[in-house]
This record gives structure tokens, C-alpha cells and sequence, in this order.
């Protein structure tokens, strides 16, 4: 089972909200997940980022790997470095 970190989309039209999740990449991106570690908003200014940096680390050191927003999400939040 390969494990990523990604960003599934919810929000209305032209107003996106996200939440970063734990999913299993053979899932389609707003389906199943395994676990919710944090959620982004890009409409704020400046935009809203809230990761759990505990639960993250936890995923990232059991071989779930993260995307490349959600790795760039991560770096600006301080959950890695």
C-alpha cells in the first residue's frame, strides 16, 4: 500500500478549501482517506496553513510520502525541514 500526504478539495466554486490527508494513492483525491492531519486555505491573505507536525512526522517516518504542495505546505508551517 503506498502512502502519500496530499490535499483533498472542498469549498465552494472559485473558493477553494483544503485538507491535508493521509490516503492511500490508489484512492481518487476527494475520496477515502485514512486520517486528516491538518487543513489550508489559500483565499486568506495571508494564507492559512494548520498542520499537526506530531502526526505528520509520525506518517513521514511510517514511509508515507508527501506531495510536492503539501511538502512545500509542510516546510512554510515548520512540520519539517
Amino acid at each position: 500500500m503506498a502512502v502519500k500526504l496530499r490535499l483533498t478539495r472542498l469549498g465552494a466554486k472559485k473558493n477553494p478549501y483544503y485538507r491535508v490527508v493521509v490516503a492511500d494513492s490508489r484512492y481518487p483525491r476527494d475520496g477515502r482517506f485514512i486520517e486528516v492531519i491538518g487543513t489550508y486555505n489559500p483565499m486568506t491573505e495571508p494564507a492559512e496553513i494548520k498542520i499537526d507536525a506530531d502526526k505528520a512526522k509520525k506518517w513521514i517516518a511510517n514511509g508515507a510520502q508527501p506531495t510536492d504542495t503539501v511538502k512545500a505546505l509542510l516546510k512554510k508551517s515548520g512540520a519539517i525541514e
